[in-house]
């Protein structure tokens, strides 16, 4: 006998929205050494300090950028030392058949063009996209400092959200969590396709 699937929208998990970005600061670190462990700031800009305070690590993406951009530059240098040097040797206005500052252009517009490929891919990787989006206030990216607790995966459920006497994610304790915080408007959210 299988499931049937679930009619009506299912729930993604709790939001709450802050003033400012030194209280947000303060509820991501109280968050981060609670139970919950899927949760996600979001503000209008960059705040100073919310990446510790949400405990994430340093991202590896400026390391993938780096490292494909360095291979673009030795890529570069001997495809065009090849062409000057081994398959076309001309001296072209008394130049040396290996004039590093003719290949500077070169080499600088192919790493920037390798980097700039990395960082598109190892960010689109990174961010396990394309995934299900969530019902978001159209205003958070505008002029709110917001949290949400997520709904932990079922199958993690167990390992990673251990809250008292329930390993169940209840939404009614996240709301008054995000509460006790300071958070001045809290509410459901629910998942949404990319195309619904």
């Amino acid at each position: 006998m299988h499931n049937p699937k679930p009619q009506g929208p299912i729930l993604a998990g709790v939001i709450g929205f802050f003033d400012d970005p030194e209280s947000i600061v303060v509820a991501a670190t109280k968050v981060h050494s609670s139970a919950y462990k899927f949760f996600d700031c979001y503000t209008p800009y960059p705040v100073h300090g919310l990446d510790k305070a949400q405990g994430l690590p340093r991202s590896k993406v400026g390391y993938v950028t780096a490292l494909c951009a360095f291979s673009g530059t030795t890529l570069a240098f001997l495809w065009e030392y090849y062409a000057s040097k081994i398959s076309w040797a001309h001296i072209v206005g008394g130049k040396p058949f290996n004039s590093l500052p003719a290949f500077v252009p070169v080499i600088f517009e192919f790493s920037v063009l390798l980097g700039g490929i990395a960082t598109f891919f190892a960010m689109v990787a990174f961010n396990r996209l394309p995934k299900k989006t969530k019902a978001f206030d159209p205003s958070i990216t505008n002029n709110r400092f917001a949290i949400i607790l997520e709904k932990p995966p079922t199958v993690e459920a167990e390992e990673y959200h251990n809250l008292p006497n329930s390993t169940l994610f209840k939404a009614e304790e996240a709301e008054q969590f995000l509460k006790g915080l300071g958070a001045k408007d809290v509410r459901k959210v629910f998942e949404e396709g990319w195309f619904e």
